[in-house]
């Protein structure tokens, strides 16, 4: 009698692993089993690449330094616990570094992660939701093992849970969603949204418009803040005196942070500005800089001659942004009552104000103690802002642009003066 070779071994434990005695799969049918193992794949996928990403340079920056004296008491272990922790900061966990904390999250960072997730998916996943729930499911477990491998407290392993829980779940689902054999998405969504008044459904995509045109003018200015402010980025880069290695860790730690710059752009744009550190501000009417960190990116800042004159009527962006939302809006509703656009519009101004607050407050935080405890916008004077300067502009152009409304106008209007008759068409008395 033969021995059995490797691989009938494997595959005898394989099916103790997947079937029960009687030859059934322990994980339902086959096909089941392989969408719940591919999601999960794709899951710890999505992590591990984003987890890489900033982990490496760490440990290359700890390398190249590792000959420095001053570094000799420092383990390697140190560089993976801190590019774990930028990570976990990315998942909105706050940084310890040394007796300082830091809590303004990296959206660069939290975009890459995002992006992993939705390739991993979108290669290789099924669009099931079995196969989404084990994605996101191992994405969360990574999370939480390296949390804990930092020795987190429990309130940030929740933290780093539900970031994560957020992250992996809007990634992966979008890249389901993007499978060829994905079902339409209007067709899962259907349920839901089928629940909620039509005017509704409308002016929340028409908020999001208009928030997305908000930060594409936000990016522009952003360029244009760059390369106005390249000299001092310059002399910031050349007072540094990087080799090749730092260097490319502080291009790569300044790129995570760069979507924070265009949301302090927008808020720059809807009027309240930013603050870099307390005591500055930086606005459309005046410029109060102040003491900051040497990065060469904050070199890009606007300086006291970028403010005032014109630049005051910044804000008219956010209703012409508004504008656009509103002629979509005519573009796409089909109203049954005049009101309905009315409900349209100001659902547009609602959601885009949401959508700019939610990315302030996530934009940012703190970088260290005493005055960059303060860095960022303040969300709730943003999102007002864009909310009343979205929900007008929708409403200038949908309401003259709706036939309904101009009946309802006109209407009004008869009703109004039906009471009053024409010098000539009045009734003879007696």
């Amino acid at each position: 009698m033969s021995t059995p070779s490797g691989t009938e071994r494997l595959q005898r434990v394989r099916r103790q692993l997947l079937t029960t005695d009687d030859g059934a799969s322990r994980f339902g049918d086959g096909e089941g089993a392989a969408r719940w193992v591919a999601g999960l794949l794709a899951g710890l996928q999505g992590a591990v690449l984003s987890l890489l990403v900033v982990v490496l340079p760490a440990v290359a920056a700890y390398v190249v330094t590792s000959a420095d004296p001053s570094n000799a008491e420092v383990p390697w272990t140190r560089s993976l616990e801190l590019g774990t922790g930028l990570w976990l900061l990315a998942h909105g966990v706050p940084l310890a570094v040394g007796s300082d904390v830091v809590t303004l999250v990296p959206l660069g960072l939290t975009l890459l992660a995002l992006y992993t997730c939705h390739a991993s998916a979108r290669r290789s996943g099924y669009p099931t939701s079995l196969a989404l729930s084990a994605g996101v499911g191992g994405y969360v477990a990574v999370a939480v093992v390296l949390s804990l491998l930092v020795r987190a407290s429990v309130g940030h392993v929740v933290l780093a849970a539900s970031g994560a829980l957020v992250v992996s779940g809007l990634g992966l689902a979008t890249g389901l969603a993007r499978r060829p054999e994905a079902p339409p998405l209007r067709g899962l969504t259907r349920p839901l949204w089928s629940r909620v008044p039509a005017p509704v459904r409308a002016g929340v995509p028409a908020g999001v418009l208009a928030v997305a045109l908000v930060l594409a003018v936000a990016s522009l200015v952003t360029v244009l803040w760059v390369l106005a402010g390249r000299a001092t980025i310059v002399d910031v880069i050349e007072a540094l005196d990087l080799d090749a290695v730092g260097g490319g860790v502080l291009a790569l730690a300044e790129l995570a942070f760069l979507p924070n710059l265009v949301v302090w752009a927008s808020a720059w744009l809807a009027g309240p500005g930013f603050h870099v550190g307390t005591g500055t501000t930086f606005t459309t009417a005046e410029v109060v800089p102040g003491p900051i960190p040497a990065l060469p990116v904050l070199g890009a800042l606007p300086q006291p001659d970028m403010a005032g004159g014109p630049l005051v009527a910044a804000p008219v962006l956010l209703v012409l942004a508004g504008c656009v939302a509103g002629w979509w809006l005519h573009r796409r509703t089909v109203p049954d009552r005049a009101r309905d656009m009315v409900v349209a519009g100001v659902t547009a101004g609602l959601a885009a104000g949401a959508c700019a607050a939610g990315l302030v407050s996530l934009a940012s935080g703190a970088v260290g103690p005493g005055r960059m405890a303060e860095v960022g916008a303040s969300w709730a004077p943003v999102g007002g802002l864009v909310a009343l300067g979205v929900a007008l502009g929708a409403l200038l152009v949908a309401l003259p642009a709706e036939p309904l409304v101009r009946d309802a106008v006109r209407n009004f209007r008869r009703r109004s003066g039906g009471g009053t008759r024409p010098e000539g068409e009045r009734r003879p008395e007696g």
